[in-house]
Formats: structure tokens, sequence, C-alpha cells
């Protein structure tokens, strides 16, 4: 924001600049990149697995897992400051309660939506029967979540395991306390929290440069996808993959337009033109967290006042997974209790429903759901070795329910600031350009003022 003092300097005319001389190399658009990747890794993938060639394969594999490493490196870092600095920038936002009870209303509402979907598609198609699959395919996984764990696993024992092993759901706890500790403190927290902001531009600067290399992570992750599975394995989940594909953009193409054009009264095209970039990087990437200063990025653009996007797109990122912890379980329940020969009644789909709007911050915006599906298969009394059985799948779901993921952290925001007055209807129709063509980790704020009387 310009200063409302400027200096008037008198300057003498220039002569035009001269154009560059010589062959430009033509700019190409990160989603031309992302594409270019993704077509990439399928030929090298396809060439590698029918032509058994070993090396291409662990070539695919490194690729991707450094790329997936790096993203994770920034992770329990950038989910502490950002979820610190998120709490205390409600400070700046008149109605602060408000705006958050409002966020977290939407955050169910949109779940209960994805959760019935899913046990929709699951009842129509059966997903579990014909695949030839039995009870002695599954193996249980070496971790599962229970609601004792989830509610005991929240508060740290320490401050330093959370980081060291990564779990984000107690780092998230650590950075709310943190973050509600300064508030109390008032002015005297000012130091601290003017170098929390600081740190966290700092990551989020560097996780961009990572988010640049996302081109030749797309390849390496599909490549090693298409190498090792192959579509031989799709075609034994086929019904039960369809599924997850099309719950995931029955949400992203129906409930979310369809809500954006009757709550927040705008042009749904207009969110995609905008919130594209933060969509596709979260398909290839797999990681909510790790796609989180686009997210916020795209938010903003769209319109989202800075100060509670910078609240609501992490708490999103950590705790929004209509994907991955609302269509996904509730299809695998189905799935797996159809394997198995159990017969699920309505209080089982009930409970369903209750774990994926309840539940979901068991998710944790990480790669994979294998702690979600645990969980809601141990509410169930379902047997623990039926997560084995969709292990070998997992990649490939993951990258339509993590776009799904974050989508639905774009789109609450802007319902919530569609609903209170506070969106900038004129930015969300001008927000065209790719946010990962640039960053600027520090652009000027604008003060929320959530009306008393909307």
């Amino acid at each position: 924001m310009p200063s409302p003092c400027r200096s008037v300097s008198v300057s003498t005319p220039q002569a035009p600049a001269k154009k560059p001389s010589g062959f430009l190399i033509p700019t190409v658009p990160f989603w031309a990149q992302i594409l270019l990747g993704l077509v990439l890794g399928i030929l090298l993938g396809w060439v590698a697995r029918s032509g058994d060639v070993s090396w291409l394969v662990t070539t695919l594999d490194k690729i991707g897992s450094i790329f997936v490493q790096l993203l994770k490196l920034a992770v329990a870092p950038l989910v502490f400051f950002a979820i610190l600095v998120s709490i205390t920038n409600l400070r700046k936002v008149n109605n602060a309660a408000r705006l958050a009870g409002r966020t977290l209303l939407w955050f169910m509402i949109t779940s209960l939506i994805a959760v019935a979907i899913g046990l929709a598609l699951g009842l129509i198609t059966n997903p579990g029967a014909g695949t030839g699959l039995t009870a002695k395919d599954g193996a249980k996984p070496e971790e599962a979540g229970s609601w004792l764990d989830f509610l005991t696993g929240i508060v740290p024992t320490d401050v330093i395991t959370p980081f060291t092993e990564l779990n984000v759901l107690q780092i998230v706890f650590m950075a709310v306390v943190a973050g509600i500790a300064a508030l109390q403190l008032g002015e005297k927290a000012e130091p601290i929290l003017n170098l929390s902001q600081t740190v966290l531009e700092l990551l989020q600067k560097a996780l961009w440069w990572v988010i640049r290399l996302a081109p030749i992570g797309t390849l390496g992750l599909i490549g090693y996808a298409i190498a090792t599975y192959g579509w031989e394995l799709i075609g034994k989940y086929a019904t039960f993959t369809a599924d997850v594909y099309i719950g995931c953009t029955l949400v992203m193409f129906g409930v979310y337009p369809l809500l954006l054009a009757t709550v927040a009264k705008v042009n749904p095209l207009q969110f995609f033109r905008g919130a594209w970039p933060a969509i596709q990087l979260a398909f290839v990437s797999r990681s909510s967290v790790g796609t989180m200063p686009v997210t916020q990025r795209v938010t903003e653009r769209l319109g989202v006042p800075r100060e509670y996007a910078s609240f609501a797109v992490p708490f999103g990122a950590t705790t929004k997974m209509d994907g991955c912890a609302a269509i996904y379980p509730a299809l695998a329940a189905i799935f797996i209790a159809e394997i198995f020969g159990v017969n699920l009644g309505v209080g089982d789909y009930l409970l369903i429903v209750f774990v994926s709007v309840i539940g979901s911050a068991a998710t944790a915006g990480l790669t994979g759901a294998t702690v979600m599906l645990t969980l809601t298969l141990s509410t169930l009394g379902l047997p623990l070795e039926g997560v084995g059985l969709l292990l070998a799948i997992d990649p490939v779901l993951d990258m339509m329910r993590t776009a799904t993921n974050v989508a639905g952290q774009v789109v609450c925001p802007l319902l919530v600031s569609g609903r209170e007055g506070i969106l900038d209807r004129e930015r969300y129709g001008s927000a065209t350009a790719s946010p990962v063509d640039g960053y600027d980790a520090t652009g000027a704020g604008q003060k929320v003022t959530a009306p008393a009387n909307a």
C-alpha cells in the first residue's frame, strides 16, 4: 500500500530503452510446465515398465522422492509459524471470533456434503464386489489411529519430538497455544511476532523455490507410479478408483461452484481461473501443507483480505480435508466391509459421517490418508487389515483427493468473505495471473471488518 506522504522528484526525460536484439526464449507458463512433466512422466513410466528398465525406475523414484522430501522439509516450521502468525493476525480483524466460527462452520458443512456423496456412490456402485480380492490380501498398517490416540496425541510430551517426527497435529496445538499466549501478552510479544512473521516469509520464499521444481517432481512421481503399479493394478480397483475420482469431481466441480454462486454470489468459473494453480500443484505434490503458500496466494488474489486469509488457509491446510477425510474414508469403509463380508447398517453410516466431520484434523495435511482411514475402521469395528488392500493404489487416489482438499480450502474463505461483505469482488473478477510465476511475501494488507449485522 503506497504511503500517503510521498516525496516528488523531478527527473529529466530519458531516451526509450532499446529492444534487445537476438532470439528470445519464450516463457512457458507454469501450468504448461506441469502438464509437460505429467506427459513425460507417463511416457517414461510406460517405457520403464514395458522395457523393464530398472535404472529408469530407480531414477524416477529418486526424482519424485527428493521433491517430496523437500516439501516435507519445510512442513514442521511452516505449520508452526503459519498457525502462530494467523492467530495473532486476528487481532487486526474486527469480529475475529465470528469470522473464525463461521469458517469452522463451513468446514463442517462442506465435509458433511462430501461424505454424503461418498456414501451415496459407495452404496450405488458396491466398489468391493467383483474385485477378486479377499481378506487374505490385506495386512495391518504399521500405524493405526484411534480416538484415544487422537485425543491423547494432541498434546506433545516435549517441544522437540513433534518437529523431528513430523506430528503435525501436535505442532498445530503448540502453535495455537503460543498464538493465544502472544495475544494475551499484547505489546510485550511484538518482538516475537515480528520475528515469527519474518521467519514465515523466509520459509515461504524457500518453499516457493521448491514449488518451482514441481514439473520435475511431477515427472518423477507420476513416472514411478506408472512404472511400479502399471494399469493392471487400477483394473482390480477400477470401481473404487472411479468412485473416488467421480466423488471428488462432483464436490470440486458441482458442490463448490453451486455454493459459490448461491452463498458467495460470485462467478464459479472465475474461481477456477484464479485457484487452478493451487489445485494443479496439490494434484501432483499430494500435500496440502506443501501447497499452502500457493493456496494462500490464490485465496488473496481472489479477493479474500490478507489478514483473514492468513488465518483461514493455514487452518484449512491442516484440518479441511474433503477428499482425504470425507469422500475417501466413506468409500473405503464400504469397500473393505464388502471384501471382509461385513454388513453395515444405518448406525454405521452415521458413524462414518461423524468421524469424517469431527475427526478430519487427524489427516493433518500430509500425503496419504491412512491415519484417517484407520480411525474410521476402528470406530466401525472393521478389520484394520483392510488398509493393506488400499495401500498399493493410494498414490493414484491421493492426487485427486489432495486437489479436492485444496479447492475446499480456498472455497470456504470465499464463502465466509462473501457472506460477511469483506470480499473484494473487483479483485475476484480480475484474478487471472498464475501466482507461481512470481512471489512477493510482503504484500500490503488491509483492515478486515465483518459487519456486525451481516
